[in-house]
């Protein structure tokens, strides 16, 4: 027999399981026997009594509710959130981080965290301007700062954000070359892409405000990528080169000019002292002038000698006899003897240079004598032609 039989009541799978009913309890049934224990408290049959303690059971039981309510309205915004309060499901106000109250079914709060760096990533691969394919990977970081415009601008921020990111990235790379974006240009591209997105998210206003951006990876298709990273080591080694020979010019450049003043400066003073020099043989032959006016033979010789003393005194020295007595050569070699006998061939040319020395003072005593005896006789004569006169 079936247990939903009509008329057999005790066949209920759910009911009278072992002789006691365990189905699921009536609500009804419920309530009626609360209020009907609470009817009965106190005792006694007494009717008056039944409802004076009925009524102070249901004051109990709406007490008991009035703060389940209000300790429900509490609730608490982390340091980090702002709360956006809404009334009926319409926005009301911002709260701030700290322990709050509520009116339950009236209000409701949706905290939003304003200070975490929040990101956002998009990928794929991409046309250039000069018609190549490049795969690009970027992330963004941004924060919200206004949590009413991020909750109720749009219906989803994260997925408009991503789709301006992708708008964004598509269009910097579109207008882009290949060697840009993959090899010096990504500096740029990543700027532009940053102030193409803001440009993007401006009219829609979601409250976010862009932290950074970051270029993750660009890279060319598989199937020309080899190519493409010899010529990025080119491109580095170029640079590294560059870099070399900047080093070297820094550090060549201040030895040169080093040369260059140090070479300045002995010419400055090769100038200086050929000036001197030369200032100093005129003044020598100014002082030598006079003398060879009185005696010109004798100030010829002496110069002479005094040179040719001057020569011999730094060279090796050797004398040859050129007579006509005979074929033989006989030559001294005064090197040799001034080696030996350095002392004594020293001593002998200086009584040498005295002697010469001597000679061109008497010879020169002998002229101012005769000019004076001269000057003299022309001083009598013209006494003695005044006398007669």
């Amino acid at each position: 027999m079936a247990w939903n039989e009509p008329g057999d009541k005790n066949n209920d799978p759910w009911k009278n399981r072992g002789g006691r009913d365990q189905g699921p309890p009536d609500l009804d049934d419920v309530f009626k026997n609360l209020f009907g224990k609470l009817g009965k408290m106190g005792g006694g049959g007494d009717g008056g009594s039944g409802k004076k303690l009925g009524g102070i059971g249901a004051a109990f039981l709406i007490g008991l509710l009035a703060i389940i309510y209000f300790v429900s309205g509490f609730y608490t915004i982390r340091e980090a959130e702002s709360g956006v309060v809404l009334r009926f499901g319409e926005y009301n106000s911002l709260v701030e981080p700290g322990l709050r109250w509520k009116p339950t079914f009236v209000d409701s709060v949706i905290p939003v965290d304003v200070q975490s760096i929040r990101y956002q990533s998009s990928s794929g691969s991409m046309l250039t301007e000069d018609e190549n394919v490049v795969s690009v990977q970027m992330e963004v970081q941004y924060r919200v700062v206004d949590p009413y415009r991020w909750t109720f601008a749009v219906t989803s921020p994260e997925m408009s954000l991503s789709q301006a990111l992708d708008s964004a990235i598509r269009y910097v790379v579109g207008h882009s070359t290949m060697d840009d974006v993959l090899t010096d240009g990504r500096e740029m591209t990543r700027q532009r892409v940053w102030e193409e997105l803001e440009g993007i998210l401006e009219p829609y206003n979601i409250g976010v405000a862009i932290v950074d951006m970051n270029f993750k990876d660009a890279r060319p298709p598989e199937q020309v990528k080899d190519a493409f990273d010899d010529a990025i080591a080119a491109q580095e080694d170029e640079q590294r080169f560059i870099r070399e020979a900047e080093a070297y010019a820094r550090e060549i450049e201040p030895r040169a000019r080093g040369q260059v003043n140090r070479m300045n400066e002995e010419a400055q003073a090769y100038k200086e002292r050929v000036t001197l020099e030369a200032q100093g043989e005129v003044a020598r032959f100014e002082e030598l002038l006079p003398q060879y006016e009185k005696a010109p033979e004798v100030t010829r010789q002496r110069i002479y000698l005094e040179t040719m003393e001057q020569v011999f005194s730094n060279t090796s020295k050797i004398m040859v006899d050129s007579g006509d007595g005979g074929n033989n050569i006989m030559y001294l070699p005064l090197d040799k003897i001034l080696e030996n006998k350095g002392a004594e061939t020293k001593s002998s040319l200086e009584r040498m240079r005295n002697t010469l020395e001597g000679l061109q003072n008497n010879v020169t005593n002998s002229t101012n004598t005769s000019r004076n005896s001269t000057v003299s006789g022309s001083g009598l004569r013209g006494d003695s032609n005044r006398g007669g006169r």
